[in-house]
């Protein structure tokens, strides 16, 4: 027997204690509280290149003071760069998503997990009506305990609709087919075999913080080697993978071949039901 399996039947003290610690941790505990915001007059343009240059996905948007809603990356692409608009035309407070998705500091991993997959969306920590943290589905993915529910396989979540792009295809066109499709990767492939990912990440923080062109071929911006797991794999197994390697979409393979994508989204899902 594999010892890895050996150790999930006959837990150490440690084990159990950790496994215990996990389950018990509240949305304190996992929270990024260096909320980043941005005013409901900025346009998208601004949004950008505040989320490439700090690496995050997301920014509650305040207006006359207030925190009154949320605009994504997703948004950015679906909205915005798919239809062929201008960054500098559109405002934040057109496309934020309003009202906020709140959960208070107390309440349980689980609790949150339920909450976002219910809402579809971020969630807004109050405390006292005062916002003290933002928790996304990479937050939740990193707090997931060993548990039954953890155990169950990707291939049963995981997205199977793998969209991919040549590798000498431009970012620019890369990027309208993403909006259009309303996806946030496709698979980069050459000669017709997966050689990288790209990600909306990568297009806000390689080419929109910087002002850099988007008609450069696609290949030169993906991320290679893919990282990826076998189909079979377990969320927790996912999981553990996707935040050791700082990433939220994990290809799943079989043979070689690429059977679908399972994301941090995926997993909270999986985990809240």
């Amino acid at each position: 027997m594999p010892l890895k399996d050996l150790a999930s039947q006959f837990p150490t003290d440690l084990d159990i204690a950790y496994r215990q610690y996990k389950e018990s941790r509240r949305v304190a505990d996992i929270m990024s509280k260096d909320v980043a915001t941005i005013k409901s007059e900025a346009t998208m343009g601004d949004a950008a290149r505040v989320m490439g240059k700090k690496h995050i996905g997301s920014l509650i948007v305040v207006k006359k003071g207030k925190p009154v809603g949320i605009v994504t990356e997703r948004d950015l692409l679906t909205y915005v760069l798919g239809p062929g608009k201008k960054l500098e035309k559109v405002t934040v407070e057109s496309l934020m998503s309003s009202p906020l998705i709140s959960v208070n500091p107390s309440d349980s991993t689980k609790e949150a997990a339920q909450t976002m997959q219910r809402k579809k969306g971020r969630l807004a920590v109050f405390e006292c009506e005062k916002l003290v943290g933002i928790v996304t589905a990479s937050d939740l993915v990193r707090s997931f305990p060993e548990s039954p529910k953890t155990m169950l396989k990707v291939d049963d979540f995981m997205t199977k609709r793998v969209v991919t792009s040549d590798g000498n295809t431009t970012i620019s066109t890369v990027v309208r087919m993403m909006g259009e499709k309303r996806i946030g990767s496709v698979i980069v492939t050459t000669r017709g075999e997966p050689k990288g990912i790209f990600t909306e990440r990568d297009l806000l923080t390689k080419f929109l913080a910087e002002g850099k062109s988007l008609n450069v071929p696609v290949i030169e911006a993906a991320t290679s080697p893919i990282i990826r797991a076998p189909a079979g794999t377990s969320i927790h197994e996912a999981a553990f993978i996707m935040a050791s390697k700082h990433i939220r979409r994990l290809p799943i393979t079989k043979n070689g071949k690429i059977l679908g994508i399972i994301t941090a989204r995926d997993l909270v899902e999986a985990y809240a039901k």
